[in-house]
Formats: structure tokens, C-alpha cells, sequence
């Protein structure tokens, strides 16, 4: 059965929230799934697994300190994760306070690696981002990335 890891960053909890939530999705799609803050989780483990999903808050319109430390951590096998599925998500305070330039900044981080990446074409393009409170839209929206992300991890395993 494939395996995803979905490691996060949360400072007041929403991150984490949406983290879980994605992880129902997941589940939703028959995949076993990890999840994990990002200072649990050693760079090392993301070879052992099929996907990885990485949230972070913004910060400043970019990702934590603790989440870019661990993307540059992964720097020791640079390569390995070629093929491997990849998606994002973020939390915010602020309606335009920088939750999707961390969505575009993590898929950068994971597209360096040669990991696959699925936009969503209805909804969160990018990936799943939350205000403060998550509503109800935005747990559909995290619950919907995890189905996709599942349905694309085991068509890659196949």
C-alpha cells in the first residue's frame, strides 16, 4: 500500500488543522498517511515514503524558518525524490497576507527535487490555504486535496 507523509509547521494550530484535514482526504483514498510537525519529521524519512505533503503558515508571504530548514536539509539527497508525488498547503491571518506565494514557494521546493505535482483545476489551484478560522469551504477544499492527492499517488504506484 502507498504511503504519504504530510509534515507541517504550525505556530497557533490552524496549520495543523488543515494538515489533518488533508490527511482525511488521504485516508478517504485508501492511502496511508503520516502526520507529522516538521520538527518531528528527518529528511531522510521522505525517501521512504510515495508522497509528501508540506504546509507551512506565511510568513512574511513565504514559508517558516523551521519548514525552509528542513527543505534545505533535504539538500543531502537531491534527486531521490524524482517521481514522487508532491502538494502543498498554507495558512494565513490575512486575506492577502501571503498563504498562496507559500503554496507556490513549497511546490517550488518540491518541484526542485523532481517530484510531480497536480494542480487542482476547480477551487485551490495551487493548494489548500486557510484564513485564521477554517470554514467549511476551505475543510471541503483540504478534504478535496487529499482525495486528489490520493488518487494521483496510487496511479503513480501502478
Amino acid at each position: 500500500m502507498p504511503k504519504v507523509l504530510i509534515t507541517y509547521f504550525s505556530h497557533n494550530g490552524h496549520t495543523e488543522k488543515l494538515a489533518r484535514i488533508i490527511a482525511e482526504g488521504v485516508r478517504d483514498g485508501g492511502i496511508e498517511v503520516t502526520v507529522k510537525p516538521v520538527n518531528q519529521a528527518e529528511p531522510t524519512e521522505l525517501l521512504q515514503y510515495d508522497g509528501i505533503i508540506v504546509g507551512s503558515p506565511a510568513y512574511y508571504g513565504a514559508m517558516a524558518a523551521p519548514v525552509k530548514r528542513f527543505f534545505d536539509d533535504t539538500a543531502q539527497f537531491h534527486g531521490r525524490l524524482d517521481g514522487k508525488a508532491g502538494s502543498a498547503f498554507a495558512s494565513s491571518a490575512n486575506l492577502a497576507s501571503g498563504a498562496e506565494s507559500t503554496v507556490t514557494g513549497i511546490l517550488q521546493a518540491l518541484l526542485a527535487h523532481g517530484m510531480i505535482i497536480q494542480g487542482d483545476p476547480r477551487g485551490n489551484h495551487f493548494g489548500s490555504a486557510a484564513l485564521e478560522q477554517i470554514t467549511p469551504r476551505e475543510e471541503d477544499a483540504a478534504r478535496r486535496q487529499g482525495q486528489r492527492f490520493a488518487d494521483l499517488v496510487m496511479r503513480l504506484a501502478k
